[in-house]
């Protein structure tokens, strides 16, 4: 099903096929490009913890430094331990192995990672007046219920849960959780060289929001336009808001090209995306994730696909098949 017009307006997209892997834009300095409160006090946060590891803790740097693999070159501190690269990790090639990396297990915990941070300043507050307004007495125990839903909703939000990621050779999944808001023709996208479909995403505060890859795929070029935090079911957001825009190529079949794109929304002001040029995904891998309600975007080429989703629909990323490729495309 179509909905929509081919004649919408639309933001400038990056120019199709690119001979060569172009760089990350100057005006991606981090995986959270649009700064933040919490975000520059995780970096404050992070300063003291390097002055503190190179203080007391020196064996414990040079042995980090020693199993350090890649090069730092490019990323904006010190990278002592692998928390420093949580930032930074698009700007530099610096990591460490799996079994070298003594905070792989925050990986596995039910929570967004880049949220991590915002859940503590934002959970901790509601949660101790939970716990210490029932030790006024009454009245003051039942006001513990307003805490009480505020650190639950928090909690709800920055949940990350498990997903199912389906196996058939031709399925492309949702790059975000959350209400199919627009199926869209487009007669010409530039960078797919053709003509589009648009299924355009609406993510409330209720849903996930961490953004998985669609396909098995490379990344081709990247957008970065800083905007406005209009509401997200409003049709000049697609316009006037910050977004992330990805274009991406299949890595077995080069010729097939895709473009994901994060808006942020009214509440959501935060774009997270560890992405960079020539960097690789597997279909439903993690890459980032938009902070409160917002929109996302999937751009496929028209004549390639068929669309197994409608309007209205409820989708979850990793596990909705969005489309499926066309046996000859």
């Amino acid at each position: 099903m179509l909905r929509g017009s081919s004649n919408n307006k639309l933001p400038p997209y990056p120019s199709a096929p690119l001979m060569t892997t172009p760089r990350l834009p100057d005006n991606i300095r981090s995986v959270q490009p649009g700064s933040g409160n919490c975000y520059k006090i995780e970096l404050l946060w992070g300063r003291w913890r390097r002055w503190y590891l190179k203080t007391f803790r020196r064996e414990y740097v040079r042995k980090m430094v020693d199993l350090r693999q890649g090069d730092t070159e490019g990323a904006p501190h010190e990278i002592l331990d692998p928390r420093d690269l949580k930032f930074c990790c698009n700007l530099c090639t610096a990591h460490w192995a799996t079994e070298d990396d003594p905070f792989a297990w925050r990986e596995r915990i039910p929570f967004a990672r880049w949220g991590l941070a915002e859940l503590q300043l934002l959970g901790w507050p509601p949660l101790i007046a939970t716990v210490l307004l029932p030790l006024l007495g009454s009245p003051w125990c039942w006001l513990a219920a307003i805490p009480a839903v505020i650190f639950g909703l928090v909690v709800y939000f920055f949940r990350d849960p498990a997903r199912q990621i389906p196996q058939e050779a031709t399925a492309i999944v949702s790059p975000a959780d959350g209400t199919i808001a627009e199926i869209t023709p487009v007669e010409h996208y530039d960078f797919l060289d053709g003509p589009a479909i648009r299924i355009g995403i609406f993510l409330s505060i209720f849903n996930v929001h961490v953004c998985r890859s669609p396909r098995h795929a490379r990344v081709v070029d990247m957008h970065y336009k800083p905007g406005e935090f209009l509401n997200a079911i409003n049709p000049e957001s697609l316009i006037r808001n910050e977004f992330m825009w990805i274009g991406f190529e299949e890595v077995e079949n080069p010729q097939r090209r895709f473009a994901v794109r994060a808006i942020s929304g009214l509440i959501a002001r935060r774009i997270v995306c560890i992405l960079k040029p020539g960097q690789t995904v597997q279909r439903g891998e993690k890459f980032g994730m938009i902070k409160l309600g917002s929109r996302t975007e999937l751009i496929l080429p028209r004549d390639s696909v068929q669309v197994e989703v409608e309007v209205g629909q409820k989708i979850q990323a990793g596990s909705t098949v969005m489309a499926r490729y066309l046996v000859n495309s």
